[in-house]
């Protein structure tokens, strides 16, 4: 018994030193950040400039083979050729949607391989906020997770649970059974 909890203990313990809070810019790294996330940076204006536009092509071209799309519905979440089928009735009519970033927050790993993001969204919807993750594939970067989520206002966060709930319930029981 003293065994295992020596074994437990020291686990904890080396676990808490590998873990490293990730920095936006880091110090230490060698990968030049500013250069990387002004490449993020115009990858995901021309990523929400490609959906305004309803290029449809080149907007899923932003992301990988493998990527994930998920949406505002609980029911939204899409390997990239299920959100392609999704989508393309909606390009088909000229025009997606369109997203303005307010603001935008890029990190990276210490590799310089994966960068992960949030931002601010002037939509339709009003305030929105997307995140994802990115991965490095040769000299450009690709949307590998792409989350997007309406905000709400702490202030009408009840109204807001009354009017979901119906909606939501059944989603909830549903899933739950599984």
């Amino acid at each position: 018994m003293k065994i295992i909890t020596g074994l437990l203990t020291l686990i904890f313990i080396a676990s808490l030193f590998s873990c490293t809070q990730p920095a936006a810019i880091s110090e230490t790294s060698k990968i030049d950040t500013a250069k990387e996330q002004q490449q993020i940076n115009t990858l995901l204006d021309s990523f929400n400039r490609a959906a305004a536009k309803a290029e449809y092509k080149a907007y899923f071209n932003f992301y990988t083979d493998d990527a994930i799309f998920t949406g505002t519905d609980a029911t939204e979440r899409w390997d990239k050729k299920e959100f392609m089928q999704w989508a393309k009735p909606i390009f088909d009519k000229g025009r997606a949607w369109n997203f303005t970033a307010l603001q935008r927050h890029i990190y990276f790993d210490k590799t310089g391989m994966f960068a992960w993001f949030d931002e601010l969204l002037n939509t339709q919807m009003k305030i929105c906020r997307g995140s994802g993750v990115l991965v490095k594939q040769g000299n450009d970067w690709k949307v590998q997770q792409y989350i997007l989520s309406a905000t709400v206002p702490n202030i009408v966060m009840d109204f807001v649970i009354k009017i979901k709930t119906p909606v939501e319930d059944s989603i909830i029981n549903k899933l739950s059974e599984k």
